[in-house]
């Protein structure tokens, strides 16, 4: 027997304030039409002011449990990915815990940017493979408004804010690629690519917190082939190939990144959930966003087969197969 992962619950939040491409166009040198050739990106949500990324959080858990039939009381752990914390400390997974009631177990932040969910992930199914704790929150939630240059047009009209939760439980399994729940995971990280994505500022360097700086086209590069390569690693550890997905969650940065690895992959985008029109990038957030929608939607139903897949700063990446 073994013990598997099982997302039994899933919920996401996003902020009322929904920002079009077109408001772009009267501060800077851009216009819808270049925004949604480079991105696909239409849309995205910006918190309100005085929004935190632990408010969002709090929101988007809330339905995931509520979907999931559990209490707070019920959570063992949780675990946020985000890089827009409210406060250098604490962390914002004890902010969540407060704001649900919750009053025993334990709360972490994990901090990988874009691919932050997906080792979030994996952390939970360790916890839970361990016996450390058999219901975990994991939660990916962001405010990247407030880190934006708003003078620059090739990184400020990518981004958005929201949030989006996953409650996983314990359950037995038998061990093989049929079980529901967290099957296998592969992640990876190559410090020597910094400089691609990052933010300029932080406590020990410039004591604020600074403005997402990057290099789009060679991160571009970069992407497709780390995400293929990393979402047939986590395949191959247990024995499938892409034939056998249901559907990629990915990482909604870019529409032609989406495209580009579902290509390599040898995967149809008819069997891609896509959101990254109506939410942009969303970083940590946006695996668990578009997990939520698709799940809303009615096209991720039980035991269908998942491949999510993730790159950001670091640069980070990794893969994570689960079956739904």
């Amino acid at each position: 027997m073994t013990i598997r992962a099982v997302a039994t619950g899933v919920g996401h939040y996003l902020p009322e304030r929904i920002v079009p491409n077109a408001e772009f166009e009267k501060t800077l040198d851009t216009s819808d039409e270049w925004i949604r050739t480079r991105s696909g990106i239409e849309r995205r949500h910006f918190a309100a002011e005085g929004e935190t990324t632990s408010d969002m959080a709090i929101t988007a858990s809330r339905r995931a449990l509520d979907m999931a039939g559990l209490t707070a009381d019920d959570i063992d752990a949780v675990i946020v990915a985000t890089s827009t914390p409210d406060l250098t400390f604490p962390s914002v997974a004890t902010m969540v815990q407060d704001g649900l009631g919750m009053t025993r177990g334990f709360g972490f932040d994990v901090q990988a940017v874009c691919a932050g969910f997906v080792y979030a992930l994996t952390n939970a199914n360790a916890l839970i493979f361990a016996g450390q704790a058999r219901r975990v929150l994991v939660i990916g939630a962001e405010t990247f408004s407030r880190i934006m240059d708003w003078t620059d047009r090739s990184t400020c009209v990518l981004f958005g804010d929201g949030a989006g939760a996953v409650v996983l439980e314990a359950q037995d399994g038998t061990g093989t690629a049929e079980d529901r729940g967290i099957l296998s995971a592969d992640l990876n990280s190559d410090g020597r690519f910094r400089d691609m994505l990052y933010v300029d500022g932080g406590v020990s360097s410039t004591g604020h917190a600074g403005k997402l700086r990057m290099q789009g086209n060679p991160l571009f590069r970069q992407a497709v082939d780390k995400l293929t390569s990393t979402a047939h690693a986590a395949l191959d550890k247990i024995g499938l190939t892409g034939d056998a997905v249901d559907w990629i969650v990915p990482h909604q940065a870019n529409i032609r990144i989406i495209r580009g690895t579902a290509k390599k992959m040898g995967v149809p985008m008819e069997r891609v959930i896509v959101t990254v029109q109506d939410h942009g990038n969303t970083s940590a957030a946006s695996i668990p966003l578009a997990l939520a929608v698709g799940v809303e939607r009615g096209q991720i139903k039980r035991g269908d087969l998942l491949v999510t897949e993730a790159i950001g700063g670091g640069l980070a990446w990794g893969a994570v197969v689960l079956r739904w």
